[in-house]
């Protein structure tokens, strides 16, 4: 285990929560500790009386859930912390595991073996928010440890008849919001994250159920989303990837969550017209339509689906009560944005580029991502791959290029880090004797 953690200021770059939430999650993941200081010292307050940056119910939900996970010593693990130490254990004794039958027992971080006779079919966990902070949000933080620990592979004591389990599907359920202010909405996820994961990416299938929408306009209303999955093989390592070639918009989806039918038919009509007068002979469908059975409550997403498989995304959640222009506003805004979008001529939109970074960096090999005119990078972006490149030693070119480190699914990182070092040390010692 290095004794010496990787300190990260949080106010670089973007300076926000997804500098926390993949520090945290490459940690977890690679064994590496890390110092993350002056966390969230970018945001301002919403509210005068507030505090600004520190730890927020939903950054504090996902790193209790992966320093349970990994039992990691931390300190500054507190609601409105601002200095984070998070030191993971390595052990071989696998994953906690609960035997509570209900899911109001269950403890962070830990999981319930599920089985049918004998056999274990699934391992199951929970994440509870007090508050709709966002679901998505602290999905993108495990996800990495999800899917590349494979924690299966060190459960032997837990089994039945003492046998070892490789590969057993996953059942994540986490409490929260589902459309919240400025974090991915569940449709988004589900509409462009994961096909693009599962599809372009290459991690295994994975599928979303959404229990109860929670909101954060109108009345704050908590939800929940259930993610089912299936790690990667011990052993194995995700192959690079490119993003490349996005070819000819073929569908449009558009997804509409309004007060009453009345108001979504009317936002339908607005959205169909603007739409084909741009792509008269592009396919729109309508994959989700819901009342939201309030008011201020309005969401609509545009999803543009490629020939080459490819999906962007805009999308704008209307947290202002309806008035006689709300429909032509929702309509208007995200239209332009998805024409944004289609002009840059990138294979992702804005959003979903700082979300590929982590794959990019674990991936074997160079992997790219054809962000559009001028390589476009946002600066959450550059953000995530500064962290990438603080903990695993990656480098990004200024294309996007990423050569990745070839994480094994199941291996110790760190100690091939040090083995490494040692390496490189050996040679340059070699060198100046020869010299």
């Amino acid at each position: 285990m290095p004794s010496k953690p990787v300190s990260l200021d949080g106010r670089t770059l973007e300076g926000g929560g997804q500098l926390l939430r993949l520090a945290v999650s490459l940690s977890a993941l690679t064994y590496i500790p890390v110092h993350v200081w002056d966390i969230r010292a970018n945001r301002a307050p919403r509210k005068a009386s507030q505090q600004a940056g520190g730890l927020k119910p939903a950054h504090l939900a996902a790193v209790e859930w992966l320093a349970k996970a990994t039992r990691a010593e931390t300190k500054g693990m507190i609601k409105g912390s601002s200095d984070l130490h998070f030191r993971p254990l390595e052990r071989p004794s696998g994953l906690d595991v609960n035997e509570s039958k209900s899911k109001d027992d269950y403890q962070t971080g830990t999981w319930q073996d599920v089985h049918d006779g004998d056999s274990l079919i699934r391992r199951e966990t929970y994440i509870k928010l007090s508050s709709p902070g966002s679901v998505c949000l602290i999905l993108q933080a495990i996800l990495p440890y999800l899917l590349f620990h494979n924690p299966q592979l060190s459960t032997q004591a837990n089994q039945p008849n003492n046998k070892q389990v490789t590969g057993v599907p996953l059942r994540v359920t986490i409490e929260g919001g589902t459309n919240v202010s400025k974090s991915p909405s569940i449709e988004y996820t589900s509409q462009v994250l994961i096909p693009l994961l599962v599809e372009k990416v290459g991690i295994p299938p994975m599928s979303v159920q959404v229990i109860k929408r929670g909101w954060s306009s109108g009345r704050a209303d908590i939800g929940a989303v259930q993610f089912d999955l299936k790690p990667f093989a011990s052993g194995s390592k995700l192959p690079k990837f490119h993003f490349s070639d996005r070819g000819e918009v073929v569908k449009m989806h558009v997804s509409i969550l309004a007060p009453d039918s009345t108001m979504r038919e009317r936002l339908r009509g607005k959205v169909i017209e603007k739409l084909l007068a741009r792509h008269p002979n592009v396919e729109v469908l309508f994959p989700v339509e819901e009342d939201t059975k309030n008011g201020a409550r309005w969401y609509l997403l545009i999803v543009a689906e490629t020939s080459n498989g490819y999906r962007l995304g805009r999308d704008c959640l209307w947290d202002r009560k309806s008035k006689s222009d709300t429909l032509e506003a929702v309509a208007s805004f995200v239209v332009k944005g998805i024409e944004q979008e289609l002009e840059r001529g990138g294979c992702v939109d804005e959003y979903m580029q700082d979300q590929l970074v982590v794959f990019q960096a674990l991936a074997e090999g160079r992997s790219t991502v054809d962000s559009g005119k001028d390589m476009y990078a946002t600066l959450h972006t550059k953000t995530a791959r500064w962290v990438a490149e603080q903990l695993l030693g990656v480098p990004f070119d200024e294309q996007g290029t990423c050569g990745g480190c070839g994480f094994e699914v199941g291996e110790s990182f760190h100690r091939r880090q040090e083995q490494e070092a040692v390496e490189n040390s050996a040679k340059e010692l070699e060198r100046m004797k020869i010299s």
